[in-house]
């Protein structure tokens, strides 16, 4: 049966890899970004800032309409603007917050009453190892990923009963053009990894389509890691 597979963050790296795995499975996937940018085969295609409320809302209410209830919200988009706690501007921490944590909550809330009506849904957010490993320079972020944890908890309470999951995706060191951007650090945090390489953002999406599919329908509220070991045990 094809199905209704709404993506934030569609544009590049892990987010256009989720599109294009869900577009070769046969589905319908509306890909929200800044740019409107996303893969080939997406049905449709938005420029949306998800720092956005109403954003949001207009995005998800044109999706349902063209397409019927959301049933996966893959709620990817996050940025970083790393600096040291102490020199970090008000900018540098709002902007992370409300993108990677408010833009979350925010898809979520515009997706659960369709889900809810139908009585089945896969919410799937994109976490990161960050907060469980201590990455300097980067407390708005780690900060926000972290809150991502408690916010799928509280939402998987919420909506059990309905038949719907809450789950959050955790990716360690991945092979992208942010990482690839890093120079002598990237080999540096690779030493790091058990397993002794980056992951590939093919690695996030096998992950991020199990938890949308039938073999994890008794999955809620959990902290999937797909990191190579790095912050084994989180």
């Amino acid at each position: 049966m094809t199905r209704h597979i709404l993506v934030t963050g569609a544009s590049r790296g892990i987010g256009a890899a989720i599109c294009e795995y869900f577009v070769a499975s046969g589905d319908h996937v509306v890909a929200l970004s800044r740019s409107g940018d996303a893969p080939e085969g997406c049905v449709l295609r938005m420029a949306v800032d998800v720092s956005s409320s109403e954003a949001v809302t207009e995005a998800v209410t044109r999706a349902i309409a063209a397409h019927g209830p959301v049933d996966v919200l893959v709620a990817n988009a996050g940025i970083t603007r790393d600096g040291l706690a102490m020199r970090m501007s008000d900018e540098q921490w709002r902007d992370v917050l409300s993108t990677n944590l408010d833009g979350a909550f925010y898809c979520a809330r515009a997706v659960l009453a369709s889900m809810i009506r139908h009585r089945a849904g896969r919410v799937i957010f994109m976490g990161s190892v960050s907060p469980f490993y201590g990455v300097p320079g980067q407390a708005n972020y780690a900060a926000a990923k972290a809150g991502l944890v408690g916010l799928a908890r509280s939402l998987a309470r919420e909506v059990a009963s309905r038949t719907i999951t809450v789950n959050v995706v955790a990716p360690g060191f991945i092979d992208t053009e942010m990482t690839a951007g890093l120079g002598a650090a990237s080999e540096d945090m690779t030493a790091l990894i058990p397993m002794g390489h980056m992951g590939t953002t093919a690695d996030i999406a096998g992950v991020v389509g199990f938890l949308a599919s039938n073999h994890a329908r008794y999955m809620t509220g959990q902290v999937i890691a797909v990191d190579g070991g790095l912050a084994m045990g989180l």
